[in-house]
């Protein structure tokens, strides 16, 4: 019975940090880029800054309670199933035939290589310690260049015009909005109290964790993937969302910036997942673990 209740608290915890991303964070954040003029890449870096926020979150608590396996999981298991529900996202708004963009092929690719670490990390064994996090550190730069400078290489004539049109919509709107200064105290209150209260879940939820470990003895790479699962739900609700945005549009080149959106929403997540936060994860766990 206790382990059930514990079980119920934990889920429910880490849904509360979810809860949080998606109805308030990823909308503050997506208004914010809107108010700074950002395209469909830039807007989908800045979704994957702000869905890849629960598993910050689990993964510093989960490491600041001497659980750094759980972290290692929940990310294999977030970038998986991020991968998974972005596919499940392109053909069910039937936009797969973009998937032939060469700049969305190399994205994809990275993807898969930020799935393919985690699980060696994991098969061989390997010490998670400050030299993977220098070495992680190098990576991160390394997969930004590349992603930089494949869309400028091989994004469209069209799409260029479309994505300039978009600017300047956003420009013009962004010129109005800007008046208006109290919106944008409003919203960094807004950003302060999201972050108190994602916070606050996180201290608890890290107990909930210590106690599944400690007292039921579940094994670390089952708590791992039961976060995975969780915090990836942002994504999938990002990954659609970009992609019908632009459809209302009815214009071929203009859906293809949806899932341009949408892709690098899914390399940013996975990359700052196993990159930034894992680093994060591993300094923790090094400090207080």
């Amino acid at each position: 019975m206790a382990l059930t209740v514990e079980l119920i608290k934990f889920v429910l915890l880490s849904l509360g940090i979810v809860i949080i991303a998606k109805y308030l964070l990823v909308p503050v954040l997506r208004k914010i880029s809107q108010l700074l003029n950002l395209g469909a890449k830039a807007s989908g870096n800045i979704a994957g800054f702000a869905t890849s926020v629960p598993e910050l979150l689990t993964v510093a608590f989960s490491s600041s309670a001497g659980f750094i396996g759980t972290g290692i999981y929940n990310i294999l298991s977030s970038n998986v199933i991020n991968l998974i529900q972005y596919i499940f996202s392109i053909y069910l708004n039937k936009n797969q035939k973009y998937l032939n963009n060469r700049a969305i092929k190399l994205d994809l690719i990275l993807v898969l290589i930020t799935i393919l670490i985690p699980i060696c990390l994991i098969v061989f064994k390997i010490t998670l310690d400050t030299n993977i996090v220098i070495i992680f550190v190098l990576l991160l730069a390394l997969f930004y260049y590349i992603n930089y400078n494949a869309h400028k290489l091989y994004l469209g004539k069209e799409e260029k015009e479309i994505l300039q049109e978009e600017i300047e919509e956003e420009q013009n709107e962004y010129r109005f909005k800007r008046k208006n200064k109290k919106m944008i105290i409003l919203y960094w209150i807004f950003l302060i109290f999201i972050a108190v209260s994602l916070y606050v879940i996180g201290e608890l939820l890290s107990t909930s964790l210590t106690n599944l470990s400690n007292l039921f003895g579940l094994p670390e790479f089952l708590l791992g993937i039961l976060l995975g699962v969780i915090t990836s739900i942002p994504e999938l609700i990002t990954f659609i969302e970009a992609q019908r945005k632009e459809k209302q549009k009815s214009n071929d080149e203009a859906n293809k910036l949806g899932v341009i959106e949408a892709t690098n929403n899914l390399l940013t997540s996975n990359i700052l997942n196993i990159f930034a936060i894992q680093s994060v994860g591993i300094i923790i766990y090094t400090i207080f673990g």
